[in-house]
């Protein structure tokens, strides 16, 4: 692996439908931010001649993606699939974005890859973030392999990065991670660096010379080996360590020499078992360059040392009624199972779905059953239909290029399904499946949002809906309390991508406009209030009067009404009215118009008129008698607690607890986890943590993540009580 010659040229191209799964590999690229996924993906492509010299697919698309939005970023924001072909097999590579905010493209990667390269920047190193993203892969077992990138930045140094992927990713064993290679420097330069022109290979301890843009493979000098030993001693054991062949140890210590074709075939089988990961090194090629450098290297670890498909075990599988269903593993000719990944809107074509096949074979034109989890909560249609797909395709940048079928482990754009959204099973209409879901992050940043004019309040429902349908760590509420449109996303990144989709892609132009929490009222004491409603001004006329105490509960007890009247003072039929008068005046609010809870209204005596009471005139006085009863007492303002859990380094649980107390919180207590985590439980006032998304990542360095649920609601304090009264004053 690795350290074999260039494949054969005819060997590698584009990719094309694939005809078995052991000929494919799903392989997502995992890091941070700037880390070079992209440029890698793209390096990729051009060994592999998926791409020509201009970086740029032959047929003349982009092999970047092709949203507009990410060019004005300049940063990815959404998955991406690159499908190249090398040794005869199909390699679809998964691009991320590395922006905490599109976690949710992340995920969907991770559930569309069978193993992950996790590429780290030589200058920057390993964030909290990608350690993580790494941890969860090896709950699951994902095979994980480490590309270093940035190797020309002046401050880039691979055998120190080597050590820190070895301490950030090995967990008890550090020998688990180690280099295959070692870089080849260049005479150094005016600034006294020497940049990286070539690979050694540890175990064949042969060369690998990319300074002319193609892959060179030579006998080193005798002189060089040394400079390799120990780090090639290290890596044999690390090898070893990992074999099947338990006697290969003794062997090895006792002076035997180990074959190196089987030190790679145990080496291979280590790392498709998620039991050993490989560090590389690559580097775009240079202008007019066909090869970058390590990019062979890459290719062929990925061909040679990942899984297939068939390795995989699958997602969980029911029918649509719930009952299990088993499945063989990965079959072309089961029963049809895939997983729309990710749903995007082409300028062209319309909707476009991103498919996994995980059993049978999809084929263009046919008839097939979508089936939805209905994520109601987060503002997603219900749906449970038969759809006609379009054209198959396998994407570069702008273009698209045609494919017969998909089997089983494939990877495939689908056209024209209307009603699929990300998350959805497409299966055999006369055998509809429902696939096991990913797990996808709560959104937790409000943006409340209004139509910009008439024009775009109309369309904005049908904009959002496609939105939330694209995305689903995104949520839709329409709060009855505030009457407010609130989409809830990851980040400020993800609310700005979502309001430019709105106007791009769907001609919706938004206003932000603040979000408010739901606020409520209620008694703080007893009270007692009349409400006397009568008018006599010709004809028929209005009659009622009621007289009601008010106390309040504890908290949650809500509304409660209880009739005390006797002699019949308020006629029967009418204390209902009356009941209802008082329900209604309390969802209005009775001080600065947030609905009243929490209170015991009796009624005790009344008055009617044989001809001019009414049910309407009834409810009336029962507003006017709850209305009068709030005037003369102390009337508190509650307002939404809600517990909180966040997860956190132990490096930076006092800042975190420290920001909580400030934001009014109380905290409930700690708990240590595994790898160096502390979960801190707290309550905290609702509008206290509305941008709590944004401030913990900036006080965790990304590292922390949070979940909410509502508790109650509680006294404000009285300062901030007033102030809210004001500005409902002030609105109203």
């Amino acid at each position: 692996m690795g350290d074999k010659a260039n494949a054969h040229p005819g060997a590698a191209g584009r990719a094309t439908a694939a005809d078995h799964p052991a000929s494919v590999r799903n392989v997502v690229l995992v890091g941070h931010s700037g880390s070079g996924k992209t440029t890698l993906v793209e390096a990729l492509a051009l060994t592999a001649g998926a791409v020509n010299r201009a970086g740029r697919v032959e047929d003349g698309g982009t092999v970047s993606d092709y949203d507009e939005i990410e060019h004005r970023q300049q940063r990815s924001v959404q998955l991406s699939l690159v499908p190249v072909e090398w040794d005869g097999i199909k390699v679809n590579l998964l691009d991320t974005p590395g922006y905490a905010d599109f976690v949710g493209e992340l995920r969907a990667g991770l559930r569309a890859a069978d193993a992950a390269l996790f590429v780290v920047s030589a200058s920057d190193g390993v964030d909290g973030s990608t350690r993580m993203v790494w941890e969860e892969c090896a709950a699951v077992g994902m095979p994980r392999a480490i590309v270093v990138t940035h190797l020309e930045a002046a401050r880039a140094d691979y055998e120190e990065m080597t050590r820190i992927c070895a301490e950030a990713f090995g967990g008890d064993d550090p020998d688990a991670v180690l280099p295959l290679y070692l870089p080849l420097h260049g005479p150094q330069g005016p600034d006294g660096h020497a940049p990286v022109t070539g690979l050694v290979g540890l175990l064949s301890q042969k060369l690998f010379d990319y300074s002319s843009g193609e892959r060179k493979e030579s006998e080193p000098d005798d002189d060089r080996l040394p400079e390799i030993e120990e780090a090639r001693n290290r890596l044999i054991e690390g090898i070893i360590a990992e074999s099947e062949d338990e006697t290969l140890m003794d062997r090895y210590l006792g002076g035997e020499q180990v074959d190196v074709k089987t030190l790679i075939e145990d080496l291979e089988r280590a790392v498709a078992r998620g039991t050993f990961f490989p560090v590389l090194a690559a580097a775009p090629a240079a202008d007019g360059a066909r090869q970058g450098l390590g990019t062979v290297e890459v290719l062929e670890l990925v061909t040679r040392g990942f899984p297939t498909p068939l390795e995989r075990e699958a997602p969980r599988v029911t029918t649509v009624d719930g009952k299990p269903r088993e499945l063989k593993l990965c079959d072309p000719n089961g029963p049809l199972v895939a997983e729309v990944v990710k749903t995007a809107s082409d300028p062209y074509v319309g909707r476009v779905s991103m498919v996994r096949v995980f059993s049978g074979t999809l084929r263009p034109d046919e008839t097939v059953h979508v089936s939805g989890h209905g994520l109601a909560d987060r503002g997603h249609e219900d749906h449970d239909v038969d759809e006609r797909i379009g054209a198959l395709s396998a994407p570069f940048g702008k273009q698209q290029r045609t494919l017969t079928h998909a089997i089983a482990g494939d990877l495939a754009c689908v056209a024209k399904l209307s009603r699929a959204e990300t998350g959805d099973t497409l299966s055999a209409k006369d055998d509809p499946l429902l696939m096991e879901p990913w797990q996808m992050p709560d959104p937790l940043l409000p943006l409340a949002i209004q139509a910009h004019s008439k024009a775009d309040e109309d369309k904005l429902s049908q904009g959002l809906s496609r939105l939330v349908a694209e995305d689903p760590t995104m949520r839709l509420e329409q709060n009855q309390d505030t009457h407010q449109v609130v989409l809830w996303c990851l980040g400020e990144a993800h609310a700005d991508v979502a309001l430019e989709r709105l106007r791009s892609r769907y001609g919706v132009q938004v206003d932000v406009v603040p979000h408010r929490v739901s606020l409520r009222e209620t008694f703080a004491s007893k009270s007692a209030g009349r409400g006397r409603h009568v008018k006599q001004s010709g004809g028929h006329g209005q009659y009622a009067i009621c007289e009601i105490e008010v106390e309040p509960l504890p908290g949650g007890s809500g509304i409660e009404f209880v009739d005390k009247v006797v002699g019949g003072a308020v006629p029967r039929q009418f204390i209902p009215s009356v009941e209802k008068g008082v329900r209604a005046q309390a969802a209005k609010g009775v001080a600065a118009g947030y609905p009243l809870i929490d209170v015991r209204v009796t009624l005790l005596d009344g008055k009617a008129h044989s001809v001019d009471s009414s049910d309407a005139a009834f409810q009336t006085a029962g507003a006017l008698a709850l209305r009068e009863a709030a005037a003369d007492v102390k009337i508190h303002l509650l307002e939404p607690v809600a517990e909180v859990s966040v997860l956190v380094g132990d490096d930076y649980v006092g800042a975190v607890m420290s920001d909580l107390s400030g934001r009014r919180g109380r905290v409930l207590g700690t708990e240590q986890t595994s790898g160096g985590r502390t979960l801190i439980k707290a309550e905290v006032p609702e509008i206290e943590i509305g941008r709590y998304a944004v401030d913990l990542r900036s006080l965790s360095h990304g590292t922390a993540r949070f979940n909410r649920n509502y508790a109650r609601h509680e006294p404000m304090p009285p300062q901030l009580a007033e102030r809210m009264r004001e500005e409902a004053r002030a609105a109203s």
